[in-house]
């Protein structure tokens, strides 16, 4: 079974291009998640789900463009693996028109785990907690994450991570959506820095962003060091690689794949050859 949520859009969602942000998109789901849990809670310690989990990693995958409307876009989401301490969950944003055609926008999946934020420590499903994912199941191929890679320094790919006050949330961790802006913002500096964007005709999208959540960002005064680079162009797409730090501890690291698009055409493109060149090790 699959739970459908229909969330409204705000115009502050947009982008320059008129595009729902990527960031956004990661907003969406979370409101999807907690729907659902709320949903199909059993008894009030299943409730707890709504609240009481942190996200271990996103994998997002964006499949075409969603442009504002008055009418709200449709999200399902549902179990695709239950483990003794996490599960994974899917989604799909989508319209659908009234012969029943469906316009997928994004793809995900979300691996959780619970958490008792006193002790800032993971904790195994109860059998509650296991009973309604389990009406929710729709079993899939399971969500491993791969080998991390190591950092490497590049001109321009250090970006300091200010923590906002209204990044934080009730639990005094930074919300794992707001991971997402950090990393957009990191990457955006890079590839004005390196190359002035793609160059003028062109503009990237992301196609792809997997982020794994290592440790908690708090709210504190002095940033954090975001490194970002390219570590992979191929004849249409960009491939940065991103790790936010406290000193030597990783907390968190990013991986985006960009499409390079013509803006005449509207098409992919291949990646223009001034910036290959002013990016070091592609």
């Amino acid at each position: 079974m699959r739970h459908l949520y229909r969330c409204p859009l705000r115009w502050a969602d947009l982008d320059l291009l008129g595009h729902v942000n990527n960031v956004t998109y990661v907003d969406y789901m979370q409101e999807a998640r907690v729907d659902m849990f709320r949903t199909h809670a059993p008894d009030s310690r299943a409730d707890d789900l709504a609240e009481g989990v942190v996200v271990v990693r996103h994998e997002v995958t964006y499949v075409s463009s969603l442009t504002f409307s008055f009418e709200p876009v449709a999200i399902e989401c549902w179990v695709t693996e239950i483990r003794a301490a996490s599960f994974t969950m899917g989604y799909e944003i989508f319209a659908e028109d009234a012969a029943g055609e469906r316009t997928v926008f994004l793809r995900a999946r979300t691996v959780l785990t619970p958490y008792v934020f006193a002790t800032e420590r993971p904790r195994r499903l109860h059998a509650g907690e296991k009973e309604s994912l389990t009406r929710l199941l729709e079993p899939d191929e399971p969500v491993r994450p791969p080998s991390p890679v190591e950092v490497v320094e590049v001109p321009g790919g250090t970006y300091p991570v200010h923590v906002r006050f209204s990044d934080v949330d009730i639990y005094g961790h930074v919300n794992n959506v707001k991971y997402f802006e950090y990393f957009q913002e990191a990457r955006i500096q890079l590839m004005v820095s390196q190359a002035g964007e793609l160059g003028e005709g062109y503009h990237l999208v992301v196609a792809q962003t997997d982020v794994d959540y290592r440790r908690p960002i708090l709210f504190r005064p002095e940033p954090y060091d975001c490194r970002t680079w390219v570590s992979r162009i191929g004849r249409t797409s960009v491939v940065f690689e991103s790790v936010v730090r406290d000193g030597d501890d990783v907390l968190a690291r990013a991986r985006v794949v960009g499409v390079c698009i013509d803006n005449a055409t509207g098409r992919p493109a291949p990646v223009p050859d001034a910036y290959r060149e002013l990016t070091p090790g592609c």
